[in-house]
């Protein structure tokens, strides 16, 4: 996610977290304004947000064995997986 120095700030600012900008783009309604779109959540996104925050909640010990291997530079995501045994140095 790329972020100005200003949006940075706010958020810091603001107490958002990271997780909170990523369901904004997930699940938020987007509209026009001035040459640029506002992403928020309506009664809807929010409750679709809220299942999905369930769901994973829920299932959250059986996924915490996940990773992702991105690529140096753009941090383009090249995979995904489930670790069985310990990474080496951790």
């Amino acid at each position: 996610m790329k972020l100005t120095d200003h949006a940075q700030v706010r958020m810091q600012q603001r107490a958002i977290p990271p997780l909170m900008i990523e369901l904004l783009y997930l699940y938020g309604r987007e509209q026009q304004q001035n040459g640029s779109t506002m992403l928020f959540l309506d009664k809807r996104a929010r409750d679709k947000a809220k299942q999905a925050l369930q769901d994973v909640k829920q299932r959250f010990d059986k996924l915490c064995d996940a990773y992702l291997v991105q690529a140096e530079g753009d941090g383009t995501v090249i995979t995904v997986g489930r670790h069985i045994k310990r990474f080496k140095g951790l």
